[in-house]
């Protein structure tokens, strides 16, 4: 496909919809996700009593590829482990979930990187080890093997810039828009503090943000990374991008786009834990662009598949809400069924 010159999109869509569904009967998927996963070390008390440790595996972009994955898209993730057992637990998990992990290397010299979870009162947070991960040595070689998965979106995280200036360059190779690929190029800004402070990460962020299609970003960290305190001040400072969802926790959720901006408030949710809303939430949005829903019916799918993570103590989407299907009925679209590899 070529990019209009006129909008920047894929075929000059004015909505940055891609083209039809990828089966991968030719080795094309939907969506490739690339980034580092880690394995989560976890317990039900406080990590400082000694109590049995739970392995569990933690990473926003394959957090986006297992929902798509569950939301009946094809979906692969192209990453770096390390030759350990930690390695081996990544990536048996994200491919029991459906995803294509041909794209993931094993990395001989460099561990898998490593977060233990101690949030009970009075515990650490969360502690990471990732420093010198085999996933820091992502870089802009890499670049061929998720091109070569000819997906029709690719999604980035801010989080993989962070990693490395190796890693950063990889980033900025995928959001070329001279590849030729065809490929819609979406990217989460998920800043995270621990990786690197806001001074530093924001300039990054936002010149990154300026070369995708599709954007992620939550008001908060945007008014931490940029000043901005509303949606309208962050379309102000990503005037360009074709799509800009702007998500605002418990209030809702706006897309800005050709034909002006879109809200959908966030339904009511009793909140067992948040982390990987977010992720849960891309992929409901990236499912409905996909299919070709209605802007609001994308917004109101990514927040079911939020709701849905929020409502469990996991990270990832373990199965299609059963709001899925009633929203894609206001569409006359019916859940995709999936697609064996």
């Amino acid at each position: 496909m070529s990019r209009s010159p006129d909008t920047g999109r894929p075929d000059g869509r004015a909505d940055g919809r891609p083209g039809g569904r990828s089966d991968g009967s030719a080795g094309g998927v939907d969506v490739v996700c690339v980034g580092e996963t880690m394995a989560v070390l976890s317990c039900a008390g406080p990590l400082g009593a000694g109590t049995g440790l739970v392995v569990g595996t933690g990473g926003a972009e394959s957090n986006v590829a297992v929902a798509l994955a569950r939301l009946g898209h094809t979906a692969a993730w192209v990453s770096r482990v390390g030759a350990d057992p930690f390695g081996r637990i990544v990536t048996e998990s994200v491919a029991g979930a459906g995803v294509d992990v041909r794209g993931v290397v094993v990395d001989p010299d460099r561990p898998t990187g490593l977060y233990v979870k101690d949030t009970a009162p009075g515990g650490a947070g969360v502690l990471y080890y990732r420093s010198g991960s085999a996933a820091s040595e992502l870089s802009a070689a890499d670049a061929d093997r998720v091109r070569a998965r000819g997906a029709r979106v690719v999604h980035l995280s801010g989080i993989t810039p962070a990693l490395s200036a190796r890693a950063a360059a990889l980033v900025g190779r995928l959001l070329d828009r001279g590849s030729g690929d065809g490929a819609l190029r979406s990217f989460d800004v998920n800043h995270r503090p621990a990786l690197w402070p806001p001074d530093t990460a924001g300039p990054v962020l936002l010149g990154l943000a300026r070369r995708a299609d599709v954007v992620f970003v939550g008001r908060d960290e945007a008014e931490r990374l940029w000043g901005t305190p509303g949606p309208e001040d962050v379309r102000a400072v990503l005037p360009g991008v074709p799509v800009l969802v702007v998500k605002d926790a418990e209030h809702g959720a706006t897309c800005f786009g050709a034909d002006g901006s879109v809200f959908a408030p966030s339904p009511p949710v009793d909140v067992v834990e948040a982390v990987g809303a977010g992720d849960a939430f891309a992929a409901g949005f990236l499912s409905g662009l996909l299919d070709g829903l209605p802007v609001e019916l994308r917004l109101r799918l990514g927040h079911a598949a939020a709701g849905a993570v929020l409502r469990s103590p996991g990270d990832t989407l373990e199965a299609p809400p059963e709001e899925a299907a009633r929203i894609r009925g206001l569409a006359g679209r019916r859940t995709p069924s999936r697609v064996s590899r």
